[in-house]
């Protein structure tokens, strides 16, 4: 009787944690831009971000526009900087400059990924850390 109930409450912790896994809606890249300029470079990382991956991710691309340097925009992953860049007003070179960044932060996502399969979490769970 015990083995039965053993083996019943594994299955059920392993059907809460998929579920958990599965609530979590992914494939959103929020735009927190303000100027004209950062919603086109929103506009063009987001497209070539969808042309190039699967969405399985969640980003939050920010932008704080100054008056002396053009436009400081960053892109967050997991509340992670993975990318950040000063913009020019110049925008000839805009569309070319968000796809490079969709690369690199597609690159940068793939290492944490990789990462967090190596990370021992045996004796604490990753917010523990």
């Amino acid at each position: 009787m015990r083995i039965v109930w053993l083996v019943l409450m594994c299955l059920l912790a392993a059907n809460a944690v998929a579920k958990n896994q599965e609530d979590e809606i992914k494939g959103f890249v929020v735009d927190q831009t303000i100027s004209r300029i950062g919603h086109e470079f929103y506009q063009h990382f987001t497209d070539r971000l969808r042309d190039t991956s699967p969405m399985d991710f969640n980003l939050v691309v920010v932008e704080r526009p100054s008056a002396r340097w053009g436009s400081l925009i960053w892109v967050e992953f997991e509340r992670r900087m993975l990318y950040r860049s000063f913009l020019q007003p110049n925008t000839s070179q805009l569309q070319e400059t968000a796809y490079q960044a969709a690369d690199f932060v597609q690159e940068g996502i793939a290492r944490q990924k990789l990462e967090q399969l190596f990370d021992d979490t045996f004796d604490m769970d990753k917010d523990e850390i």
